[in-house]
């Protein structure tokens, strides 16, 4: 089975994707009615999407201020790498790491932490530096969100850039439709080609 990683959203995911973002819990027959396509296919590909994990849990659509955290941070770790498996378990179960990556360079992860004050951002980063394997940490806040996470502007240039490089399909060539018309039962109109 192909995973999230290597599945690649065409015009109709995006679509569906877009639609799905003005209101989440859209019906399938309300879905299929605002993009156009049958309701068949919204609901397979719906399915695709639970099945691959392409979409992202509800919850995440939550703020963290409506949950009383409203100071965000980063927290970079550097940590002995024979413990990674170890330190990774551990930020799991510490509820104010939102993500977690493990980028290129000097810093061997990068935590998203909210919390609710400074005092309890101080409590956060010693929670993470105190996992096994976690030899040392430095906090960053964020001061404000300037762009909040989105997908919207990627998926319509995503579906920009699949329109320009087309290949016209049959009957979608350069030049101007030619009508045809049939004749009706018992009518001697010729055929136009």
């Amino acid at each position: 089975m192909v995973g999230h990683e290597e599945y690649l959203l065409d015009q109709t995911d995006r679509d569906i994707l877009m639609a799905l973002d003005e209101d989440p819990r859209m019906p399938v027959l309300l879905l299929a009615q605002k993009t156009g396509y049958a309701r068949g296919t919204v609901q397979a590909r719906l399915e695709r999407y639970r099945e691959l994990g392409l979409l992202r849990l509800a919850s995440t659509r939550i703020p963290p201020a409506a949950l009383g955290r409203g100071l965000a941070a980063t927290v970079s770790a550097e940590l002995d790498q024979h413990q990674l498996e170890s330190a990774v378990a551990a930020l799991r179960r510490i509820p104010e790491v939102l993500e977690c990556f493990a980028p290129a360079g000097g810093t061997d992860l990068l935590c998203r932490v909210v919390a609710t004050d400074p005092d309890d951002l101080y409590r956060v980063s010693e929670e993470i530096r105190l996992c096994p394997g976690i030899v040392r940490t430095s906090t960053s806040v964020f001061l404000r969100e300037v762009v909040a996470y989105r997908m919207r502007p990627l998926l319509e240039e995503t579906g920009k850039r699949s329109r320009r490089n087309a290949k016209p399909r049959l009957g979608q060539g350069r030049g101007r439709a030619v009508p045809m018309t049939r004749p009706a039962s018992g009518d001697r109109r010729r055929v136009v080609e």
